[in-house]
Order: structure tokens, then C-alpha cells, then sequence
């Protein structure tokens, strides 16, 4: 039976699905007009462990207290992304279509309704996990448009971290490889001999190499051809350092030049065909060549901050409430929230009010 894979059932756990108000269980927190269950926040929790301990297993016990505490809030987080996506009219059904998609090629299934067969037989609700996906993609596309736009970051910036962090950029010497690869495994039915598979996939591979050399793309030749599970990737395998490899394929790849394709070699899977898409030499890299990388770098030290702050903000345009006995460590002193339901509480010619559907 195909698994959705951990990621995918995470995700599914980690984020809101927002109940409805029919649900009879205990209401641990109110955003607005959506809630979040004590058995959501439970969810989430046990995901959250879940991806600590395999993230980290040697000091996953006090990670885990460390990130317990924020569960609750990031829960409010995210739908209060979520809200603010759906205000702005962002739409994100063409790129969960896709990315749904995606997750059905990742798993080898035929179509939409076996990917949906799959997340019920693990006991995963489909519109749920659609839901929750939907949530996430809104969310990133709301801190792409409202939080990212206001992160700059200088060349001086740039240039100072590149010298304070000369130890981290050293790299040794390695080469990124992509392949092609034409498969002499045996097949349900194949009837053919060892030596039949052997000699008709090394035609295949001749080939293909043909092609190559024809003018074809080897990452679009990669992506109908090759036989290995990098196809899905135009047949990236990623870097090398030296002795990741066998010494022969380590003395043929290394004395390549970048674009140099080899001829068909023959291993225990069949013949593969490999590329060189790029050549690292060893020392710390010039400022210009990790130049992109630096900024992706102290782009992100500034965003969680950067984050914090707008959703400081989105927590004090609207009505959070937060049950006693739990704690939103990324509550702002200047929110407003309902905790009984008193007259002053209830004023409906507060503007921010209409938009609170219910109280504890």
C-alpha cells in the first residue's frame, strides 16, 4: 500500500484545520471568526514532537520543551496569514493544483483520486489536507507580498558577512552531476535474458547519448528517458566532494569541464550517462560567486523579526481570544480580546467587533 509520505502527514497535523462551531469540544483559542480545538492544538503538538525528535534526536527532549510553549502560537499565526491572504483577494488555487500534483507524481499514483484514496487509508482527511495546504501557500504568498518587500539589505551588509564568515564558506573541491539512466532491471513479465537487457539498454543508451549530441537538452532528455528517480529533477544529483564516488567515475568526472557529457558507463542498475553542470574548486569561494547566497542568508535573519512585528500588527487589527489556562506567547499588549460576555464587551458599533462571531 503507497504511504503519504511523513512530510506530507506533518503538514497535515501541524496546521489548523479550523473546525466548526458544531464540533462539541473544548474551544482553546478565537481568531476573529475562526477557532482553533484543544484537539487541533494536540495535533499540531504531536507533529511538532514528532519533527523535533527527527530533526534532532540528541537534544530533541529541550528543543521540544523550547518550541512547546509556541505552538499555540503559531497555530494563531497561521490563520491570522490565512485571514489576511483571503482580505488582500490573493488566490492560490492554480499553485495548489500544482503543487497537489506534484505529490501525486512524488508517490507514483495515477491520478487525484488515488492521491485521495492514499490520505484516507492513513486516516487523513482529503479536504483537510487540502485545506491546510491551501492555508500554508496563502500564508507564504501574504509574507512574500506584505513582509518581504520591506527587508532591505546593503552591499555593505553583503561584503561584512562575507569576511566574518570566511570558516563557513571554505568548501573543498566537488562537481555537481546530473544523469541519464537507462535501466537494466528485470520487469514484471519481462521475459528477456540478463544479457538480452543488457545489450538492448546499452542501444537505448547509445541512443540517447546520440540525441545529446544531436542538440537535444540533457535535462529534457533526462526527464523522458532516464529510468532513475532523478528524472523528476532533469536528472540533478547534486555535489560530489572527492571519494563520494568510485575512483574511476572520481578521475573521469573531476577532469571534465563543466557541460562535458560522458559516454554510457555501465553499473549494477545499467548504463548511466553523466553530465557536469558545475565544477567547485576547493578555498572560500570570490565574494561575487556566493553573493546570492549571502543575501538568501541575512534575508532570513532578518525576516523571522521582520515577521514578528507584522504579525504583532495583524494581532492588534483584530479579536483574539485565548481561553484561561493558555498562553499566546506572541500576544500583543495592545490586542483586543473577549474573554466573558458583558455588555462592554459586546458593543456592536465597535468596529472591530462585526468582525468577532462568538465569545467563551
Amino acid at each position: 500500500m503507497k504511504r503519504i509520505t511523513l512530510a506530507l502527514a506533518a503538514l497535515c497535523l501541524s496546521l489548523p484545520a479550523f473546525a466548526q462551531d458544531t464540533v462539541l469540544e473544548e474551544i482553546v483559542a478565537r481568531i476573529n471568526n475562526q477557532i482553533i480545538s484543544r484537539s487541533e492544538l494536540q495535533r499540531s503538538r504531536d507533529a511538532m514532537i514528532q519533527e523535533t525528535r527527527q530533526q534532532s534526536p540528541q537534544d530533541a527532549d529541550a528543543k521540544i520543551k523550547e518550541r512547546e510553549k509556541n505552538v499555540l502560537r503559531d497555530q494563531i499565526d497561521q490563520a491570522l496569514l490565512a485571514q489576511k491572504g483571503d482580505d488582500l483577494g490573493i488566490s492560490v488555487d492554480t499553485e495548489l493544483i500544482k503543487r497537489l500534483d506534484e505529490i501525486r507524481k512524488q508517490m507514483n499514483l495515477g491520478s487525484m483520486e488515488e492521491l485521495e484514496k492514499a490520505a484516507e487509508q492513513q486516516g487523513i482527511s482529503y479536504e483537510d489536507f487540502k485545506a491546510n495546504m491551501r492555508n500554508q501557500l496563502l500564508t507564504q504568498r501574504v509574507i512574500g507580498q506584505e513582509v518581504a518587500p520591506h527587508i532591505q539589505i546593503s552591499k555593505e551588509e553583503v561584503k561584512k558577512f562575507y569576511d566574518e564568515h570566511q570558516q563557513e564558506l571554505d568548501r573543498p573541491e566537488q562537481v555537481r552531476l546530473s544523469e541519464i539512466l537507462i535501466s537494466t532491471e528485470a520487469k514484471e513479465g519481462d521475459s528477456r535474458t540478463d544479457q538480452e537487457r543488457f545489450d538492448q539498454a546499452k542501444i537505448k543508451a547509445d541512443e540517447v547519448l546520440q540525441k545529446i549530441k544531436s542538440g537535444a537538452k540533457f535535462e529534457d532528455v533526462a526527464k523522458t528517458d532516464s529510468n532513475g528517480p532523478s528524472a523528476q529533477q532533469a536528472g540533478d544529483l547534486g555535489f560530489f566532494k572527492r571519494g563520494m564516488l568510485s575512483k574511476d567515475l572520481e578521475d573521469r568526472t573531476f577532469a571534465m569541464k563543466v557541460g562535458d557529457v560522458t559516454d554510457p558507463v555501465a553499473t549494477k542498475q545499467g548504463f548511466v550517462i553523466l553530465k557536469v553542470t558545475e565544477h567547485q574548486q576547493p578555498g572560500v569561494p570570490p565574494l561575487k560567486e556566493v553573493e546570492s547566497q549571502i543575501y538568501e542568508a541575512i534575508y532570513y535573519q532578518k525576516l523571522q523579526p521582520a515577521l514578528r512585528e507584522y504579525l504583532t500588527k495583524l494581532r492588534e487589527e483584530a479579536y483574539i481570544t485565548v481561553k484561561s489556562g493558555y498562553v499566546d506567547t506572541g500576544a500583543s499588549p495592545n490586542q483586543t480580546g473577549i474573554i466573558t460576555a458583558s455588555a462592554e464587551h459586546t458593543d456592536a458599533k465597535d468596529p472591530k467587533r462585526k468582525k468577532f462571531l462568538g465569545i467563551f
